[in-house]
């Protein structure tokens, strides 16, 4: 058979000297993050202008790396967002630790496929070191297993997993290779405000999202205890149950109340009680804000982001089941012939994570904890808490101008009251008018809800490298925003 010929031009198997392409692309990063602090904090909303910069015909022949790294970041720039930035505070976005960025770029060099033990040794001793730490920090069961997901939708899939094959195997039912059909019917509690990536997980396992006891929640959004307690007295002890409680709610940072609700739980013999800690868990390494997760070693599983509140690059969720055994089941693939495990099974990732071909997001994670320490962790959530409470207050300082939640984290409700004799509806549309002012502005960044019908501007305080300085920019920023829309 006649060989083809080889392609023309610059191809991957020939191995040049990368050194002036990475650094000329390290000189890039660099710039963009000094500029950070000053950088207009906006969404670029000219998608034609981007996809006339990025969009194009695919090359017959290759470029030149340099160039194209540098086409990228010029023809990208406008629609990158500040969002590691201090003044971004959107959604529950955290920024990027500096050690946690460097790993990263490391991570990136190594290039390991942090699936197997065989396929990164380094990775996998690295994901054991990470694992102690958080589950000591938060103060989880020692013999807790654990998983570095992408963020907390899977680590909430990864956890609900274990948590429907243990109670499941008590009701004598092998899921993972019977699967739901002719299953016993677990039933599912869930406080009215749960995250939606519980609900998806539920969805993605084929649990049902629509299908859940929904408890009623407080004026602030937590699950309330009588409620549960009824809600619980009717469905049968000997069923199949899973219990879903929160710690932080998106829109408030409420907690559920964890101690109670678990004791509450327990006297259904076999329930299985999960905790979504996206941002809140975090509270568990401050001793002036522990209370608000009293209790939560006492549940079976727990779901957290790296991403958010330890300021490491996305993506990096994290998941933790006090049930070693349940969890490997629910996530071990079928074994392949051509998997051969050591003798001594040092830890294979893909048995604790939905994914089988993984990014080695230990590195970043291990860097940022080791960068900080257990002082510096409890630091960066506390200030980020102190930040919210004083543009909170400053913001209620102006009379027209109401704070909606209890500050008891990071997150803060703002909503803005019209001239005297105003109705609802008017105090809906200048909320969402200054929301609109204050994004397209530039000095900061920030969302908008609806709370319990309501129109309201969500402040979510969680990156690293926000200070004083920035929360009083920013909400001198707001109020001009409002004296703008009003004037």
């Amino acid at each position: 058979m006649k060989e083809s010929a080889p392609a023309s031009g610059p191809g991957p198997t020939e191995r040049g000297d990368p050194s002036d392409l990475l650094r000329s692309t390290a000189e890039l990063a660099v710039t963009f993050l000094r500029a950070l602090p000053d950088r207009p904090v906006r969404v670029d909303h000219d998608v034609e202008g981007l996809r006339r910069s990025l969009l194009r015909p695919l090359p017959e022949d290759g470029e030149d790396p340099i160039r194209v790294i540098e086409d990228l970041a010029r023809g990208a720039d406008p629609g990158i967002v500040s969002m590691a930035g201090p003044r971004y505070f959107g959604f529950v976005i955290g920024g990027s630790l500096p050690a946690a960025v460097a790993a990263d770029w490391l991570t990136s060099t190594w290039d390991q496929n942090a699936g197997l033990y065989a396929g990164g040794p380094a990775a996998a001793v690295v994901e054991e070191a990470v694992g102690a730490w958080l589950i000591d920090l938060f103060g989880l069961p020692p013999s807790s297993s654990y998983g570095l997901t992408t963020g907390c939708q899977m680590a909430n899939f990864t956890c609900l997993a274990a948590a429907r094959h243990a109670v499941l195997e008590r009701a004598g039912w092998d899921v993972e290779s019977k699967g739901l059909f002719d299953a016993p019917q677990v039933h599912v509690v869930v406080g009215a405000e749960m995250h939606s990536t519980v609900g998806a997980a539920l969805q993605y396992l084929g649990m049902g999202r629509d299908r859940v006891h929904s408890v009623p929640t407080d004026e602030q959004g937590r699950m309330r205890l009588e409620p549960l307690e009824t809600t619980l007295a009717e469905i049968p002890a000997s069923v199949p149950l899973i219990v879903c409680l929160q710690a932080g709610n998106v829109n408030t940072g409420s907690f559920d109340p964890i101690d109670g609700a678990i004791r509450a739980i327990r006297r259904h013999a076999g329930a299985w009680v999960h905790v979504d800690g996206a941002f809140g868990i975090w509270a568990a390494v401050s001793p002036a804000l522990r209370h608000l997760v009293a209790g939560i070693g006492g549940a079976d599983s727990w779901a957290t982001d790296a991403h958010k509140w330890l300021n490491v690059p996305y993506d990096s969720g994290l998941a933790f089941v006090a049930h070693p055994t349940a969890h490997d089941a629910a996530l071990s693939p079928p074994h392949g012939a051509y998997l051969e495990y050591s003798p001594t099974q040092e830890r294979d990732e893909v048995h604790w994570v939905p994914e089988f071909s993984r990014r080695a997001r230990g590195f970043a994670v291990y860097a940022a904890l080791r960068s900080l320490g257990r002082s510096g962790v409890q630091a960066m959530v506390e200030r980020c808490c102190e930040i919210a409470t004083v543009m909170a207050g400053r913001l209620a300082a102006d009379p027209r101008v109401e704070i909606l939640n209890e500050v008891v984290l990071n997150q803060v409700l703002v909503r803005f009251i019209p001239a005297a004799g105003a109705n609802g509806q008017d105090a809906d549309q200048l909320t969402r008018a200054v929301i609109r002012r204050v994004q397209e502005d530039g000095v900061l960044w920030l969302s908008g809800t609806t709370w319990h019908g309501m129109a309201a501007m969500r402040i979510s305080v969680s990156n690293w490298s926000t200070t004083m300085t920035d929360a009083e920019r920013s909400a001198e920023a707001i109020l001009s925003a409002r004296d703008a829309v009003t004037a």
